[in-house]
């Protein structure tokens, strides 16, 4: 993890590998932005005219590098665009901070040490900034450089490690808001890259026992209580959505539950993840080109497992469940056919018409389960349709919800900590589409609005009387283009940030 600090050095007299500076896109060209007034008398007052004729805009992101004047101790200046200028006494959006930071540390990788001098006019922005540093300096390098045992010579080539140490200049390291905000921060920022890892990891190792197994581990390091319930504990607690859903694979099911307590919570969350290791379609086999990226279908899990440590170690004053409902869905002779009944945990039977539907069917089930616990709101996040990504798109999670409030609120605090998100309906009228002749409900209803459906479905095993969210992260669990901001290639992490959030805004009683 990036080593981070406040640092009271100012831009001129501190000694790294290289200066991050902040660039804004004025009226007639690039704008030096607050917290780079050194650097810039080090440029003689024309760095805003150098950037100019290097091509510099300042737009969102842009990246522009130039070698440091004698004046300073550093060999390399970085200029990150933050776009516009704000309108007279407004700041940085704080997003707009955080992805300039990340857009910076990602260009810094195989660097040392770099000290960020971006505007930083409170606790907030030194938020941002350290958490986009942090997240844009992630790198997944498990599999990569090894050598090779064929030819021991040859070896692969090493990728460059991320960026070792930042520090944050112009905050105030004896300032209790600003040591709290990079204290958070690094947490956060931590436990989000631990959920990318995660997401990364090739389906052939993280299997629902390995996973299983990593939850267990962090669990204890963190005083976290953790339960496993592995294929037999489940066929004997009449889970029926887990294991229809996993029984077709070497790889059986597990159904990890994490719990921190604060003795002085007045509230209980309960977060529920799906977990499909990886996610064949089953006897429903996914068509060729939609298999590759399929170890992401666990994000869910992944990030409520991350945010349950991350509430522990921020030492929250609300009580957290976390729920991984884990299971890796391969077609063989022992799996689950369309046209089989399921019993499920509740007691409801499901026609399964198609086993690609099957993350509604384990959370289903751990819902169920979550409610026993008769919590004060149930959370669950799940890369769970492809309807939600031709809706919203591949950046932007969708929040469906039986209370509007909690629905507005999830979908307020996603927006506050750079989350993009976007309220979605759940019509009474598609609940009907999901009739079987056969058992209680389908699994599957009209696919237009198929990820309402879904959401519909899920809300049938939630417990009556219990404040519920579902959130649909099939478009943002998994980035396939090109890095952006803060955001890297494969896993990034959706959602642990809301959740944290969520369950800071409960512990202070501060929920809309």
């Amino acid at each position: 993890m990036t080593a981070l600090t406040l640092s009271t050095a100012g831009a001129a007299t501190l000694r790294a590998d290289a200066l991050v500076v902040g660039v804004a896109k004025g009226p007639k060209g690039p704008i030096v932005a607050a917290g780079a007034e050194a650097v810039d008398k080090a440029y003689d007052g024309k760095l805003a005219g150098v950037l100019d004729a290097l091509g510099a805009s300042g737009a969102e992101g842009e990246i522009t590098k130039l070698p440091a004047p004698a004046g300073l101790k550093v060999p390399v200046v970085l200029a990150v665009g933050l776009g516009s200028v704000p309108e007279k006494d407004e700041s940085f959006d704080e997003e707009v901070l955080r992805r300039a930071a990340g857009a910076a540390a990602r260009a810094l990788h195989g660097t040392k040490k770099a000290a960020f001098a971006l505007p930083l006019e409170d606790a907030s922005a030194v938020t941002a900034v350290a958490e986009g540093a942090l997240l844009g300096a992630y790198a997944f390098t498990a599999y990569q450089g090894g050598e090779n045992k064929v030819r021991k010579e040859a070896k692969g080539a090493a990728p460059k490690a991320p960026l070792a140490e930042v520090a944050l200049l112009g905050a105030k390291p004896r300032d209790k808001e600003h040591k709290a905000a990079i204290e958070r921060a690094a947490v956060v920022a931590a436990e989000v890259n631990v959920a990318r890892d995660l997401v990364n990891t090739p389906p052939n190792d993280l299997t629902p026992e390995a996973f299983a197994a990593v939850a267990s581990a962090a669990a204890k390091e963190n005083g976290i209580k953790v339960q496993v319930l592995d294929e037999k504990a489940l066929l004997k607690g009449g889970y029926g959505g887990i294991m229809g859903v996993g029984k077709g694979s070497e790889n059986l099911p597990r159904l990890v539950k994490l719990t921190y307590t604060h003795p002085k919570a007045e509230k209980t969350l309960a977060f529920v993840g799906k977990g499909i290791t990886y996610d064949s379609g089953g006897i429903s086999l996914k068509p060729a080109g939609h298999n590759e990226t399929m170890k992401c279908d666990m994000a869910g899990a992944a990030a409520v497992f991350a945010s349950v440590v991350a509430a522990a170690k921020l030492g929250l004053k609300v009580n957290v469940t976390g729920w991984l409902a884990l299971a890796e869905n391969m077609p063989s002779g022992s799996a689950t056919k369309p046209g089989d009944v399921l019993r499920m945990y509740s007691g409801k039977t499901v026609e399964v018409l198609n086993t690609d539907a099957e993350g509604r069917l384990v959370l289903g089930d751990a819902l169920t389960k979550a409610s026993e616990d008769n919590p004060d709101a149930i959370v669950d996040v799940a890369t769970l349709t492809g309807a939600m990504v031709l809706a919203l798109g591949d950046r932007t999670f969708g929040i469906m919800s039986n209370d509007d409030a909690f629905r507005t609120s999830i979908h307020e605090i996603a927006e506050e900590v750079g989350e993009s998100s976007w309220p979605m309906p759940l019509p009474a009228e598609l609940r009907k589409t999901m009739d079987s002749p056969t058992a209680d409900i389908a699994n599957m209803g009209v696919r237009m609005g198929g990820g309402l459906v879904a959401g519909l479905f899920l809300q049938e095993f939630v417990g009556e009387g219990i404040t519920w969210a579902h959130l649909d992260i099939a478009g943002p669990a998994f980035h396939e283009g090109a890095p952006h901001g803060y955001t890297p290639k494969g896993g990034t992490g959706s959602a642990v940030r809301t959740l944290v959030r969520l369950a800071e805004r409960t512990a202070t009683g501060d929920l809309g």
